[in-house]
């Protein structure tokens, strides 16, 4: 076995001790939400199979079906016929459980990286979830192994090239299937922190190996779990970082000297999109009491000479160019919700009647068409963050803040965020890049034409992750820009450096968990950033962006916003 190092085992939450079982997650083929998936692929939570009679006997049912179709000799599909362009292909009673338990073979083929064990962990979720809802013909073992192993911490390696989900991700299925069932030693798992192969984890669990009966193979392999895993996590992480967006602007005006007027309710009401109303509440909450900003709503609040009468469009557009991206990402969690709880394989039984019916629900398109437009989400709020950042680093527009932000004026060596922002340039057109779409561009020859459309939504999925993840480090960029701002206008409106004493209460939090996270106390004598050389900006990038991806302290601050947009519903989807 091989001891794995901490970066091969994720972000520190994914290793965190389960809570007791009587918190699981339920298992019934319906109902899972995409916080359900974080849970337990993140190991807040174990999953649970339900005990309700009636799902349980529609598993049963529908298996039932497929055993008296094979006894009868019925040509079904994938059952007593090979498989896509070689369906014509019939096969004898005793090759049906032979074609079962080679399918995973021909379709050991990924390549690239590994996925990561919370990715892996929602996709074994997601498929004993889709496989409950009773229509795909397999044993209760069988769903019943995937869930034994996911609550053991026994995660296959999945690599994340490989599906053109098409016929759903079977490539990147038949990694799990090969290794719950105990297929080969060539399937290698993460084991309780150990690299090792799927036999010896087996092993030690009690659990046997099994063989696959007829259809099994191809229920598990045939559907958008994989897929559908990737961007649940996508999607709640980007719920988190668009409501760390929004709590980065709020230190924004603040530190700009902004006003919260652009977002008077009486604005909304005569543009009454349901995301753009959300934004400016959140926005009037979030600025509500603090004295860096302008906080009353009288057009005339801008006394000072030889100053704009109103905010320039990056602060004062907020509820206008976020809400698009706010209704969105409702939409995408609705998406994903409505495919988390789909069977997505194919055929589909009808267990009261034995129908089969030849479907194309694997074809991953919502997500695939989803994640696209994540990805595009994202790359806006990189460029309306990064638009505000150049305002705060410029003194020709940033209301008498010293040059890229500098500490210590008095030194002159010092040159302040240049270096910071220069960073945070780099990442933000990759973002951009990633913004564009992957849906659109299909192979259509593939699998002897028979795939002659493909979604293509693994791909799009794991575009998803690299820009979540790549994200994270921006924002932990802007959240640096953030802290000092608002620190040196604290000097400029009350002669010291001590932001908490200048901060809205709602922004208060977010401010001190970032400098909790660095270790950093603050000061009425010295910004954040005092002199360059007395720390490394690098350091502290990694330590936020960690904290982000961990969903510990500097999410916890910003929690009321979270829910605001978890619960948003725009024009009752």
């Amino acid at each position: 076995m091989k001891i794995l190092d901490h970066a091969e085992r994720g972000a520190a939450h994914s290793t965190a001790s389960f809570k007791d079982s009587k918190d699981a997650v339920i298992i019934s083929g319906r109902d899972l939400t995409v916080d359900d998936i974080v849970q337990v692929s993140r190991r807040e939570k174990k999953a649970e199979l339900t005990k309700d009679e009636n799902i349980v006997s529609h598993v049963h049912q529908s298996r039932n079906t497929v055993l008296k179709s094979v006894e009868a000799g019925y040509p079904i599909y994938g059952v007593t016929t090979v498989f896509g362009g070689m369906a014509h292909i019939l096969l004898k009673k005793e090759e049906a459980e032979e074609l079962q338990n080679n399918m995973p073979w021909p379709h050991k083929t990924g390549a690239g990286k590994r996925l990561s064990d919370s990715s892996v962990r929602a996709s074994m979720m997601l498929r004993a979830n889709s496989l409950m809802r009773g229509v795909s013909g397999v044993r209760l073992e069988i769903i019943q192994r995937l869930v034994d192993c996911l609550n053991a911490d026994m995660i296959p390696h999945v690599y994340d090239l490989g599906s053109i989900g098409a016929s759903g991700d079977l490539v990147p299925l038949a990694y799990i299937l090969g290794s719950v069932i105990g297929l080969g030693p060539e399937f290698k798992v993460n084991f309780r922190g150990m690299e090792t192969d799927c036999l010896s984890a087996l092993k030690s669990l009690n659990l046997p190996a099994v063989k696959l009966e007829a259809k099994e193979s191809l229920a598990v392999m045939n559907g958008t779990s994989v897929m559908s895993g990737v961007a649940a996590n996508c999607v709640y992480d980007l719920r988190a970082l668009l409501a760390l967006s929004l709590g980065s602007h709020a230190l924004f005006i603040q530190g700009l000297r902004g006003t919260s007027q652009s977002f008077h309710p009486f604005i909304q009401q005569h543009k009454p999109h349901p995301g753009q109303i959300l934004c400016a509440e959140q926005m009037i909450n979030l600025l509500k009491g603090s004295q860096l900003a302008h906080n009353d709503h009288n057009t005339q609040h801008r006394e000072e000479k030889h100053k704009l009468v109103q905010d320039r469009y990056s602060m004062r557009c907020i509820p206008q160019f976020l809400g698009p991206v706010i209704d969105g990402l409702a939409v995408i969690t609705k998406q994903v919700e409505v495919e988390i709880n789909s069977a997505t394989d194919n055929p589909l039984i009808d267990p009261e009647t034995d129908e089969y019916y030849y479907c194309g629900n694997f074809l991953g398109q919502y997500i695939a068409v989803g994640m696209d437009q994540l990805r595009y989400y994202i790359s806006l709020l990189a460029k309306h963050l990064d638009v505000q950042i150049a305002m705060l680093v410029a003194p020709e527009f940033n209301n008498g803040l010293a040059p890229s932000l500098v500490g210590n004026e008095s030194r002159r060596v010092n040159i302040g965020l240049k270096g910071l922002q220069i960073s945070g340039n780099s990442i933000m057109p990759q973002l951009s890049f990633f913004g564009n779409s992957l849906a659109d561009r299909f192979p259509t020859h593939a699998e002897q034409f028979n795939q002659n459309i493909n979604s293509q939504g693994f791909g799009s999925a794991n575009l998803a992750r690299q820009s979540v993840d790549m994200f994270q480090q921006y924002m932990a960029i802007c959240l640096m820009f953030g802290v000092q701002s608002v620190d040196l206008r604290t000097k400029i409106m009350l002669g010291h450096y001590d932001a908490r004493k200048a901060l809205s209460s709602a922004t208060l939090p977010l401010y001190e968990s970032i400098l909790d996270v660095l270790d950093i106390k603050p000061s009425e004598t010295k910004p954040y950033v005092f002199n360059d050389n007395e720390q490394a900006l690098d350091l502290h990038i990694m330590k936020i962006a960690a904290d982000i991806a961990s969903g510990t302290r500097i999410l916890n601050s910003v929690k009321q916003t979270m829910d605001s947009l978890k619960n948003h519903n725009p024009i009752g989807i």
